[in-house]
């Protein structure tokens, strides 16, 4: 008995020393990794864009305006861009999707903007999803709409019908 008792007492200080030597060994795991991603991160892709907003001044309602951001991969491996949208469904991108641009090269994205129903000022954006450190990238366009006489009667009418039924 006696020994079955110095057996159990022996195991219980030993325990938390075994234990103590595993976690050490844990956290000196959990460090490399993020090592590891310090480096891979230095040599991940980067877009630099030309510009990153682009003004259409003033257009009338009804016109469909475009433009082309042209960005240059500025990184150290292949630009991948996964998807691109726009902020609202009148914002159209095409950009070249899952097409490797190696570093030093440049590629465009044509950003076109339908600005029926849209008057006033308008600013919509455009969010790129691709290989970079961040993942995403942001592109703006605005337009100062001059609205369509004959279309702004009817949204004024149908306002001021809105405006009598709830009152």
């Amino acid at each position: 008995m006696k020994n079955y008792f110095r057996t159990i007492l022996l195991s219980i200080f030993l325990l938390p020393l075994s234990c103590d030597n595993n976690s050490n060994k844990k956290d000196a795991k959990s460090e490399n990794p993020s090592s590891s991603s310090m480096m891979s991160t230095s040599e991940s892709p980067a877009m630099s864009f030309d510009k990153t907003l682009h003004d259409f001044g003033t257009i009338q309602e009804g016109e469909t305006v475009e433009t082309i951001f042209t960005f240059t991969n500025t990184g150290k491996s292949d630009l991948i861009i996964v998807d691109a949208r726009g902020s609202c469904g009148c914002t159209v991108p095409e950009y070249p999707k899952n097409t490797p641009i190696p570093p030093g090269e440049t590629g465009k994205i044509r950003v076109s903007f339908d600005s029926s129903n849209k008057p006033n000022m308008q600013q919509k954006t455009v969010t790129i999803s691709a290989n970079t450190d961040s993942g995403r990238e942001t592109i703006r366009i605005k337009a100062l709409v001059q609205a369509d006489p004959i279309k702004q009667k009817q949204r004024d009418a149908a306002a001021a019908a809105r405006a009598q039924q709830n009152n």
